[in-house]
């Protein structure tokens, strides 16, 4: 009896300190030899007996497990907290669990028809990456983009999750999703989102992996690394008791099941199912939240529509009256807010709608009406129109529950004209560009056209329209295939008369432009002759100062002269990020983040302090945002230097 009873004390050592241990065993299931472990657990990290009933479940949740992988986490991600040398076991459901929910939302929500398109994504941003420049020596463009792009990324979104709950494949994954991220965090502007999920991946290693690391470490330097000590005993965690190892009677288990779990870990249970249940339902919860769906469904866009919808706004026109004087007048797009999301969600171009009409009411207009044009293509379709220009915003009804009434639905059934899109484009030259315009029936397009734009013509590609010529007061109808001429330097109007929605397209040369690619390139082939020295006579002092390069303290008054020494800068700045080492692209790199963080860090300050306390007046969050958007680095981004804030009064323009 006491060789039995010293045995079970040394399984009971055994077992407090592996954080996987098994749980109570089934009385009728063979006993396993000791120190193996059964297929099932192996690979999942639980037994199938674990989930016969909802006591096993939650003492599998609440085992203990080392807390040195969530430290990690933690100062990555959380709060950046010192790391302790030691802790307390944790239960599963902050390691185990939780990190297999992070999935499912998002592979539910990867098979989108849109992502399977070759409209949602752009190959010109990844000409610069080195695999893709691999793959482009082998297939086309248009290859990558629906294979590599489209189809490795689908593929990558649909396996990644269960690829690092492995151990065989997780190193593997660990490759392909740490440079997905990367990319990601390159290629779009999307915040925090790519680092988190880089810190995110960390939960899919064991536990201990961070003790592991540090054991490797030379033996002088262990003392002062974190996490070396084993952890201690929680109160949060369900350890075997001392009778695990024996058989007990049914009445003795009953007693070990009403007291071996605390209120707190059966709560902490539900939770965890809760949570998880959450995660699926959450891509199919838009029916609740009706007035966030817009052409997209979802409050502001999840994190996987960066790759799955793609938007261009051609035009935007903010149009206010006064509700007793009936005076009209239009207001820039963006008065008032440095915000641009207001242009694609229901619920935001409410509030700015509000603000505005607040706003306005300082400028002697009463009762302001507030009306929108927004025209928007998502996926390359044709441009229409987002929502209804002929509503009052302020007054229309908006509630998250309800769909949103003013809101012009998306003409799903033109999305086939995008494959003709590519046909029309591919007949046009360099320096003719086009425009897919969609309306609907009853509406019209006030347009105006650039006097830089002489040639200008708008064709009718379905439906019927009638255009009217302002300058002329001439209406001229147009059928499909016909075509006309626009004036340039005048306002027209583009009326949709036949009973579906029209399409039709502008086709436009910039005549300036055109002229100007020609006196550019003279003075291109002008200043390799001089430094060629082949020809010096019949040239002003002033423009040799200029094609020699000597243009950097010279006020340069000639439009042509000036667009030529803007150009030549910009491609000599090209030029030198393009040949810059390596360490210079991770110095210039580690200065636009740090720029980044820095502005975050200060308007989330200033957002929190405003809550709190209240805003302060206009002309010291005028300063604040002036300091917040300082650039502490002179050569850290040439083109983002010479966009200038606009100030408050610029925004009051009516």
């Amino acid at each position: 009896m006491n060789s039995g009873s010293e045995g079970n004390l040394k399984l009971t050592e055994a077992t407090l300190l592996d954080s996987h241990s098994p749980n109570v065993p089934e009385r009728k299931a063979p006993k396993e030899p000791e120190g193996q472990v059964g297929k099932m657990k192996r690979i999942f990290g639980f037994e199938l007996s674990d989930f016969r009933s909802w006591y096993r479940f939650v003492r599998v949740l609440n085992r203990p497990t080392d807390p040195a992988c969530l430290g990690v986490f933690r100062f990555l991600f959380e709060d950046g907290s010192p790391l302790p040398p030691a802790g307390c076991h944790i239960n599963n459901p902050r390691t185990s669990l939780a990190r297999r929910a992070e999935w499912p939302a998002y592979v539910l929500q990867s098979v989108d028809a849109e992502k399977f398109s070759t409209f949602c994504f752009v190959i010109d941003p990844l000409c610069f990456l080195f695999p893709f420049c691999l793959n482009r020596l082998v297939l086309s463009e248009d290859l990558v983009n629906v294979l590599v792009v489209h189809g490795g990324g689908l593929v990558l979104d649909l396996t990644a999750g269960y690829l690092l709950f492995f151990d065989v494949t997780r190193p593997y994954a660990m490759v392909f999703v740490t440079y997905f991220h990367c990319m990601n965090s390159q290629l779009f502007s999307i915040g925090m989102f790519s680092y988190t999920m880089l810190a995110t991946s960390l939960l899919f290693c064991y536990p201990d992996w961070p003790k592991r690391l540090t054991q490797k470490f030379p033996a002088f330097l262990r003392p002062l690394l974190p996490l070396t000590d084993q952890p201690q005993r929680s109160d949060s965690c369900v350890y075997p008791g001392p009778g695990a190892g024996r058989k007990t009677g049914r009445r003795e288990a009953a007693v070990v099941k009403e007291t071996g779990l605390t209120p707190r870990q059966w709560l902490g249970a539900a939770f965890t199912v809760i949570y998880v249940a959450e995660q699926f339902f959450l891509p199919y919860s838009h029916f609740i939240t009706q007035g966030y769906n817009n052409w997209t469904n979802g409050l502001y866009g999840y994190s996987w529509d960066m790759m799955v919808h793609s938007r261009t706004h051609q035009h935007v026109k903010i149009t206010y009256k006064d509700g007793v004087t009936g005076q009209i007048g239009y207001l820039n797009p963006g008065v008032w807010t440095q915000s641009r999301r207001w242009k694609d969600h229901a619920d935001m171009l409410k509030q700015y709608s509000a603000c505005l009409a607040r706003q306005l009411l300082r400028y002697n207009i009463s009762e302001p009406e507030i009306y929108f044009d927004i025209w928007v293509s998502i996926n390359e379709r044709f441009q229409q129109r987002l929502f209804d220009p002929r509503v009052d915003i302020v007054t229309a009804a908006w509630s998250p529950f309800k769909k949103t009434t003013w809101l012009m639905p998306l003409l799903v059934d033109l999305s086939p004209w995008r494959t003709k899109f590519d046909e029309i484009e591919k007949t046009l030259d360099n320096q003719t560009d086009v425009v897919f315009i969609a309306d609907f029936p009853g509406l019209h397009l006030e347009n105006f056209v650039s006097e830089d734009l002489g040639n200008t013509s708008i064709q009718v590609l379905k439906g019927e329209l009638a255009v009217e010529i302002v300058a002329e007061k001439r209406n001229y109808t147009l059928k499909e295939g016909e075509k006309m001429q626009i004036p340039a330097g005048e306002y027209h109007s583009v009326y949709t008369i036949s009973e579906e929605p029209s399409c039709y397209m502008y086709i436009y040369v910039n005549t300036t432009m055109v002229q100007f690619e020609k006196n550019y390139t003279r003075l291109v082939e002008l200043q390799e002759k001089i430094k060629n020295g082949t020809e010096t006579e019949g040239i002003s002092p002033e423009l040799q100062t200029l094609l020699n390069g000597s243009s950097e303290d010279t006020n340069v008054t000639d439009p042509l002269l000036a667009a030529f020494v803007h150009r030549q800068r910009r491609q000599e700045e090209y030029e030198r990020r393009k040949n810059a080492t390596v360490a210079n692209r991770l110095f210039r790199f580690a200065q636009k983040k740090h720029q980044t963080f820095r502005r975050s860090i200060l308007m989330t300050g200033y957002a929190i302090r405003n809550l709190l306390f209240g805003r302060p007046p206009v002309e010291q969050l005028a300063e604040e945002l002036e300091y917040a958007n300082m650039k502490l680095y002179e050569n850290s981004d040439p083109e983002a230097q010479t966009k200038a804030w606009p100030k408050l009064e610029d925004h009051a323009e009516l």
